[in-house]
This record gives C-alpha cells, structure tokens and sequence, in this order.
C-alpha cells in the first residue's frame, strides 16, 4: 500500500522534470545585431541632417503604409536637431518645408457650413497620420499582426538603431533546410523567436531567429533621394534607422552638447581653482 503513493510521486516528479526540461530547453533566441555605426553613437556624436532627411523620405515612402508615428508632430521635423531644423526660423512652425510636408496629409473634419464630414490639409500643428483607422483594420491588413507604432521604436529596443538596421536588412533571408516558415510569415535571424517546433533538422542545432509578418520592406532604388545618395537597401536601412533613432531621442544633440559645455566649464573652473590656490598659499610653509 505505501509503494502505490511514493510511485505516484515518484512519476509526478519525472513527469514535471521533463516539463521542465522541455520548457528550458525552448529559448527566444536570436543573431547577434549586425556591426553598424552612426555619428550620433559617440557620446558627443550628432545627428547627420541629411540622413535624417533621407530617412524621413523612406518611413514616409516605404514604412508609413503600415507603421504609424503617433508622438510626432510635423513641426517636430523642424526643431532644432531635427531634418528640416533651419535657423532662419526659430519657430518651427513657420518652418516651409514642414508646413509643405504637412499640407500634404489629409485629416477628416466636419464643414462649419454643411456640417457633413470631409477633409482638410494638415498643418504643422498635426500628428503624422494613421494608416489606420484603428487596431482592428490594422491587424486585418497584416494577417493579424500588428505593425508596432514607431515614434519610439529605436528607444524601445535593445539596440536601438542597430536592432532596427539588422531587422530590415535580415527580413525575408533565405530559411535553413528544415525550417518550415508559415504562410504569411517571413524568416528573420535578428528577429527574437523560437523556432524549435517549426525545425525538423537535428534538434541540438535549431537556428536562431523568429519569423516577421513584414514583407521585405526595402530594396535597391525603393526611393529617391533628393541629394542625389545611391538608394541601396544598405543606405535605405541605415537612413530610416538614424531618423527613428531621432524620433526617439531628438533633443539628443542639445543634450550632448550642453554636456560639453559643462566640461569645458568644470576643467576651467578646476583651472582657475588651482591658480587661487597657488597664489594664496604660496608663502605659506606646509
């Protein structure tokens, strides 16, 4: 009678090891992010203007289909540090080519008149537009995927612009024998995933990586930029990469220059110190 209990326990506790074992086992895994470097990296590093140009023209070409931007404004491209940041107008508002970016957007409003719905251009005042109208028409447009709001993608993912970059790049790489990718998904070696019931290879040699509903989202020539740039899908990535990177942190560049400022100021002032201290303290014996 007392061998019945301790085998019972005995197969409970083989059964939740193998739980565990399985469960340790499967691990979001991913490859290492690609090598890839910006002029903001350094802690003195600023923003490129013409890159962060370029990379507007490619979230708003390519990326803004599907991806929305819901914490920018348009006159956020015109502060200071940002792409179309110009010194002749202080106010960002009174920026031409934000005003002209935004006047090409449409955003619903009621006639005062009519009182019926219809559109109205957009100002500088006005966040970049939706591609949809809600989650739902989002997620019936991507198989059921949501496609992530991207005002602070870069901020949001370990390795900021370099995440965003191998995504990109690694979207659509052709899968290892064995690998079954399923339909309306696309393999991503830098995207985080587990892949262990969908490899039919050698167990103890499943790839790393996870599968992306975004189609590849860059190409050669995708756009065309206005500074005469080659649109590799190289130069496509690392410009849309810098301009998220930006959208996430756009008062970086004040940030790192007020703190060489202060540098400049606490080494002076360590200067000036050690003078004083000289000057008063040099007759005096120690």
């Amino acid at each position: 009678m007392t061998q019945r209990p301790l085998l019972a326990v005995a197969a409970l506790a083989a059964a939740l090891g193998l739980g565990l074992g399985a469960s340790a086992h499967a691990e979001t895994t991913q490859a290492p992010l690609k090598d890839v470097h910006w002029s903001f990296d350094s802690p003195v590093g600023m923003y490129n203007q013409e890159q962060l140009q370029r990379g507007y023209k490619v979230y708003h070409e390519v990326c803004s289909a599907c991806h929305s931007m819901n914490l920018v404004a348009f006159r956020n491209l015109a502060d200071k540090g940002g792409p179309f940041w110009n010194p002749a107008y202080p106010n960002p508002n009174d920026n031409p080519v934000a005003k002209a970016l935004a006047a090409q957007a449409q955003y619903d409003t009621i006639d005062s008149e009519t009182g019926q719905p219809t559109k109205r251009p957009g100002t500088t005042a006005d966040y970049f537009p939706s591609p949809f109208p809600n989650e739902t028409a989002a997620r019936a447009a991507n198989n059921g995927a949501l496609p992530p709001d991207m005002s602070l993608l870069a901020a949001a993912r370990e390795g900021g612009a370099r995440y965003i970059y191998s995504i990109v790049t690694g979207d659509g790489t052709t899968p290892p024998a064995g690998l079954q990718v399923p339909d309306g998904k696309y393999y991503d070696p830098y995207m985080p995933g587990d892949l262990t019931s969908f490899w039919k290879g050698d167990p103890n040699k499943v790839p790393v990586g996870g599968f992306i509903a975004m189609p590849p989202p860059l190409v050669d020539d995708r756009v065309t930029f206005d500074d005469g740039t080659k649109a590799t899908l190289d130069q496509e990535a690392r410009d849309v990469a810098a301009f998220l990177a930006w959208a996430s942190d756009p008062t970086a560049d004040e940030r790192k220059q007020l703190g060489v400022e202060v540098m400049i100021f606490l080494l002076v002032f360590t200067g000036l110190l050690y003078a004083s201290y000289r000057s008063i303290w040099r007759k005096v014996g120690h």
